[in-house]
Order: structure tokens, then C-alpha cells, then sequence
């Protein structure tokens, strides 16, 4: 199975700070995977020209199963989460990861049904702060939603904001957890 993770920016890019979903898209698409988990995705947003980047990017890249999560109202619409899969998700849950009076983050999941048995899919964006980075570890670990599963293999897939590689000796390691990547650095 082929997995990507992947923060959008609204479909803004870095360097230009031209809207351009195409180019998310032919990125996406050359990677060919098999579940795609997105961040700050926009819907209905007058800086993506009010389109609905959840359907068009399921639409382009052939995706016929999603899940949007709207973490962050703006203006008539907002952004949050999208978790595409080539595979059926056949049962599907959201926990709100906002600690206190930080800026709204979220965690959604799903339970997809692959040709290699069912497995769980998370995809979140976490907060800049470590300690609400480790706190948002341990409600979504603890969340009863999450925990009714025990048995799956679990994916859990983000933009984790962990420069420092913190939360894979830390929360994650506490509940049995391997981490298998770290974060580039380069692009700091």
C-alpha cells in the first residue's frame, strides 16, 4: 500500500503564493498511492476561488471514497481534513483535538477495507505547542471512538508539526506505537 500525507496550504504555494491546485494534483497523482491524507484543505473560500477542493481533488486524482472534516470556519466556508482512499471506508469518526483556546485542530478517521484485510486510517493536523502536541496524542489514543478497535493495524497520518521528533519517543512509544518516519528538515 502506497501512502501519502500531505499539507496543501489551501492549494497556495510556498514559494509563489499562487493558487494553483493543478499542481497539487499532478504532485499527488505522480506518487500514484493508495490513500491520501491532506491538511488545510479549503471549501467554498474566496482565496481558492470558492471551490470545493475536497470533490475536485477526489474527482481529478479518481478517488470515489473521502472524508472532509471541517476544522476551521472562514468566511462562508473553512478548511480541514481530507482523507481519500482507493478502498471502500466502511465506518467512519472525528474527534475535536483543540486544547483550550488554540486555534481549532482535529483528528478524523476511518475504517477502510483493503484487498489485504480492513485496516484504520488517521489523519490529522496537530497544534505548534509541544505539550498540546503530546496532549492531542493522548485524546485521540484515548478517545473511546479510537479504542473500540484495539485489533486493527493502524495508520497514523499527518502534519504532526513535530520538528523535534518528540511524540514517536514520547505518547506514541507510551501506548506501543512504532514511529517509522521523521519529519525533513531540510525544509526548515
Amino acid at each position: 500500500m502506497r501512502v501519502l500525507s500531505y499539507n496543501i496550504h489551501k492549494g497556495i504555494g510556498g514559494r509563489d503564493r499562487n493558487y494553483r491546485l493543478e499542481r497539487i494534483i499532478e504532485v499527488i497523482s505522480h506518487e500514484q498511492p493508495d490513500f491520501v491524507c491532506l491538511q488545510e484543505v479549503d471549501r467554498n473560500v474566496k482565496r481558492s476561488r470558492f471551490h470545493d477542493q475536497p470533490e475536485r481533488l477526489a474527482e481529478s486524482l479518481g478517488f470515489q471514497h473521502r472524508l472532509f472534516q471541517l476544522n476551521v470556519q472562514v468566511q462562508t466556508g473553512g478548511y480541514g481534513n481530507l482523507l481519500l482512499s482507493r478502498w471502500p471506508i466502511i465506518e467512519h469518526h472525528q474527534a475535536s483535538l483543540t486544547l483550550r483556546q488554540r486555534k481549532p485542530r482535529a483528528a478524523q478517521w476511518g475504517v477502510v477495507t483493503t484487498p489485504f484485510g480492513n485496516c484504520r486510517l488517521v489523519n490529522w493536523h496537530l497544534g505548534l505547542i509541544e505539550h498540546e502536541r503530546h496532549w492531542q496524542v493522548r485524546r485521540l489514543l484515548e478517545h473511546h471512538n479510537f479504542r473500540n478497535r484495539p485489533h486493527l493495524p493502524t495508520l497514523i497520518i499527518g502534519d504532526t508539526n513535530d520538528w523535534r521528533n518528540t511524540l514517536g519517543t514520547g505518547p506514541f512509544a507510551v501506548h506501543g506505537y512504532q514511529h517509522v518516519t521523521s519529519p525533513p528538515s531540510r525544509y526548515r
